[in-house]
């Protein structure tokens, strides 16, 4: 069964463009997520719940030790071998398959190393205990999958995860994807694509149960035509969700809010461009612009109507090197971790750089997904190289 939505999005044609009307295309799965149950109650987010202010002390401050958790490699099953962790996911609470406090991490690459063909996601323990959530069927007619690091689990027992899929690993061959729902058994029961979404790279979520909102990056918008120069058409897109019993969620709106992000493709990280994603305290949506090497902000973010260009820089080059994930500290303090170097840097509201921590020595290209933990008091990140031998991890820092 096959819906279409057409909403008031605005969706830029061209770089710095908009006004065109975008619609997207709600594909459903067979059967229900069998959830007998929709959450009320206070705003939740994805993230931590952020305090209005700058910072006292740098959060990062109080962290010194590095942890190895587990393996992110399944090692066994359909997509056996799976590779490159990208998107990583607290489980807010227990329901089916998933536990409270796991950690959900997505695989963009296939076992033969080849980037945008990943197709599983992995459920791991605290403690280290290692599952296989699911893994993703195909999406789209393109003949991969490629799941990124837009991944998110909800208070409603839904998992979305974004996917960029790239047959052959070739970054020529990089087509839109689309962002896939998951039920709480790791079951597909719905799959958003087309309109503004144009290869989903990295999300954020408001998530107060029966009503979500998403933040979305793309990448993909003018990138494999520009054939390796930077193109100004990276976006953001805000989806609402509607959840209403056991019924899978449901695309109410869809609007860009952001555009002129610098994205690319790039012989080894295949595609470059806008990826971490989080709301912070006063509506401010904080993005980390990878190829322009800066934190943007986006004022209003929830409620926001009119398109911004760029957003409005936070903090641009000092120990930023090519940010790539990105999360609010319990302090308030946008973090990100770097794709040039392998450190984790932590930025005031102010936009004030104040405290900077190494996560991978030598770790160029090994960060991805990041993600608080549940008490505050450390931040899980996936390693694609890992820790000494091993390689495909999941790390913490406490």
């Amino acid at each position: 069964m096959m819906n279409e939505l057409r909403t008031s999005s605005c969706q830029p044609r061209a770089h710095r463009t908009c006004g065109r009307t975008g619609h997207a295309q709600l594909v459903r799965g067979a059967g229900r997520a069998g959830l007998g149950l929709a959450v009320a109650g206070a705003l939740a987010v994805s993230f931590a719940v952020t305090p209005a202010g700058a910072s006292t002390r740098p959060f990062l401050g109080g962290l010194s030790t590095v942890s190895r958790i587990a393996s992110t490699v399944p090692a066994s099953g359909p997509a056996a071998g799976d590779q490159n962790p990208y998107g990583t996911g607290v489980v807010p609470r227990t329901l089916g398959d998933l536990v409270r406090g796991d950690v959900l991490v997505s695989n963009f690459n296939d076992a033969g190393n080849a980037q945008g063909t990943g197709a599983s996601i992995m459920e791991i323990s605290p403690a280290g205990g290692v599952r296989q959530f699911a893994v993703v069927r195909q999406p789209t007619a393109t003949p991969a999958v490629g799941l990124t690091t837009a991944l998110v689990a909800l208070r409603s027992g839904y998992v979305i995860v974004g996917s960029l899929p790239a047959p052959g690993g070739q970054a020529g061959a990089a087509r839109a994807g689309a962002l896939t729902v998951l039920n709480s058994r790791g079951r597909v029961v719905e799959t958003f694509k087309g309109g503004a979404i144009n290869g989903p790279w990295d999300l954020g979520a408001v998530d107060a149960g029966t009503h979500v909102t998403l933040f979305v990056t793309n990448v993909l918008n003018g990138t494999v035509a520009a054939n390796g120069a930077t193109v100004d058409g990276g976006t953001v897109v805000r989806l609402t969700l509607q959840i209403a019993g056991d019924h899978p969620p449901r695309l109410t709106s869809e609007r860009v809010i952001a555009t002129g992000l610098a994205e690319h493709t790039d012989p080894n990280a295949l595609i470059v461009g806008p990826t971490g994603v989080a709301l912070g305290s006063g509506d401010v949506l904080y993005v980390a612009d990878t190829a322009a090497n800066r934190i943007t902000a986006i004022p209003n973010a929830l409620t926001r109507t009119q398109l911004i260009d760029r957003g409005r820089t936070l903090s641009k080059g000092g120990k930023l090197n090519s940010p790539l994930g990105l999360t609010i500290a319990p302090n308030g303090d946008v973090l990100t971790v770097n794709a040039g170097d392998g450190n984790i840097v932590e930025t005031a509201v102010s936009g004030k750089q104040i405290a900077v921590k190494t996560l991978v020595p030598n770790g160029a290209g090994d960060l991805f997904g990041v993600a608080g933990t549940p008490t505050g008091t450390g931040v899980y990140f996936v390693n694609d190289s890992g820790s000494g031998t091993a390689s495909n991890t999941l790390e913490l820092l406490h």
